[in-house]
């Protein structure tokens, strides 16, 4: 993120002191990358070094694309390339100095935080946040799925002085993580998503899993408040996590009448849901520009969060028309072909036992013609451990309460699900993904509407781009009905 025009968000002097860095010449950055390849004029390119490479062998290259300076922990003589010392900051550890800025970042302005972090959906959930509060003042927030060891203190460095909110997701896959990460970021707010068998590999049981999102509690500021779902069967759990961590104002979401943000009623299409809700006693009907349940359950807690930063609930509820389907979380693109075109649902980036089962629920509810099939493509859903297997073989039921017509899977646990599969629903499986491309090509048709999902390890993106290029040469560019 960077600053407007005419604005910067580190001077060399700031950049310094934050960090206990040396410098030589005056600069003015307005922006801040870790990225040689994507670095933008007057960025200041941090030069991070990790197990598969050294952000200091390409510090050269990012000051000839225009960054205005560099923090390194290498010497000048020890650089490759031109790297002028008067345009270096010289810190212990950029990885520690890079922590040191988001600290900076985040004492010096009066921004209302919100933390999110779940199981599932808290990238969505962070979207639709920004989304709604973009009107309401100006919003810093993690880019992309910035949200881990390194990610977190990019995003808060990256965060303007003159913030009115800041919006940050947390994620783990282990125990303490989500700790060091909400004590960096000290949220006023805490929003969990929900609580799920994801990261099972690495956690013994669910109440783990549950005990490590609770981590986020501990760094919310005096006076801070936390969302929960109340319909998860961990409500209990983190409602007393967040007490003892001595947070009074606990709001939740769901369909208990006990929640204090409640789900009155919803009907959803393949385009978005209209939904009736009352949040913290106010009731209120609007529009979700994506479909499925799991977006209207998130914007419960979405529009809790908005009231606890006193923001306007009513003009952010307004706003959730424009939510658009992400790249890999549900963006929807029409694909014209010979004889018609069908949808493609892109849901590539990631795959959990819940998140696969809300994305066939999306499918399920597709719209098609008397010639259409709903088709369900599915790779790997990793780190689940032991479980993987079952958890895998239980997608079938989901599959046919779903009315889903034709399965496509692949992947070593996958198989597992293919065999549980009625016969009928088997489009055919493969031990890779990329084996799988030519049998969904050759298999899809107009009026088709198709679901990618899978592991980010899976590689399930190459089927989404293999489909997205039967766009016919006679038609339009293939276009995203929820998207760009």
């Amino acid at each position: 993120m960077t600053v407007g025009q005419g604005q910067f968000l580190w001077t060399a002097e700031q950049a310094a002191a934050a960090t206990s860095g040396q410098w030589r010449d005056a600069w003015q950055a307005t922006g801040i990358s870790i990225d040689s390849r994507t670095v933008q004029p007057d960025d200041l390119f941090i030069a991070l070094s990790g197990p598969r490479f050294d952000g200091h062998e390409f510090v050269a290259t990012a000051l000839k694309n225009g960054a205005v300076a560099a923090m390194v922990h290498l010497s000048t003589d020890e650089l490759t390339g031109e790297c002028p010392a008067e345009r270096l900051l010289e810190v212990r550890d950029t990885m520690i100095a890079l922590e040191a800025l988001g600290r900076s970042a985040r004492d010096r302005t009066d921004a209302q935080i919100i933390a999110v972090t779940g199981s599932v959906g808290k990238t969505g959930t962070k979207e639709l946040l920004r989304l709604v509060l973009c009107a309401q003042g100006r919003v810093a927030f993690s880019e992309g799925n910035l949200n881990n060891h390194w990610g977190l203190p990019l995003s808060l460095a990256r965060m303007p002085i003159d913030s009115k909110f800041g919006i940050f997701e947390m994620g783990m896959n282990h125990a303490g993580e989500i700790l060091s990460l909400t004590k960096m970021a000290r949220p006023h707010v805490a929003l969990i998503t929900t609580v799920e068998p994801v990261h099972s590999a690495f956690f013994s049981s669910i109440e783990d899993i549950a005990d490590a999102k609770a981590e986020v509690f501990q760094g919310v500021e005096p006076g801070g408040a936390v969302v929960v779902n109340h319909d998860n069967p961990s409500y209990s759990r983190l409602v007393a996590a967040a007490e003892a961590a001595e947070i009074q104002s606990i709001r939740s979401f769901g369909t208990a009448v006990e929640a204090t943000d409640r789900l009155l009623g919803f009907e959803t299409n393949g385009e978005g849901s209209d939904v009736e809700a009352e949040i913290g006693g106010q009731r209120i009907e609007y529009r979700i520009g994506v479909p499925g349940r799991h977006w209207v359950m998130n914007s419960l807690a979405v529009l809790a969060a908005v009231d606890l930063v006193a923001g306007d609930v009513k003009e952010a509820a307004s706003r959730m028309v424009e939510m658009q389907g992400l790249t890999g979380r549900g963006r929807r693109h029409t694909v014209a072909v010979p004889g018609g075109a069908y949808v493609l649902i892109d849901e590539s980036y990631n795959a959990s036992p819940a998140s696969v089962t809300a994305a066939l629920h999306v499918l399920g509810q597709a719209q098609v013609s008397r010639d259409g099939r709903r088709i369900a493509v599915l790779g790997d859903m990793l780190e689940l451990g032991p479980e993987s297997e079952a958890r895998h073989a239980e997608l079938a039921d989901v599959l046919v309460a779903q009315n889903i017509d034709l399965v496509f899977t692949a992947g070593q646990y996958m198989a597992t699900l293919s065999d549980a599969l009625p016969a009928a629903m088997r489009a055919g499986h493969a031990s890779t993904t990329a084996n799988l491309v030519p049998m969904v090509v050759a298999t899809v048709r107009p009026d088709d509407v198709i679901s990618v999902k899978g592991s980010l390890g899976s590689r399930t993106g190459i089927i989404v781009d293999a489909l997205l290029e039967l766009e016919f040469e006679g038609g339009d560019m293939p276009r995203a009905v929820n998207g760009e």
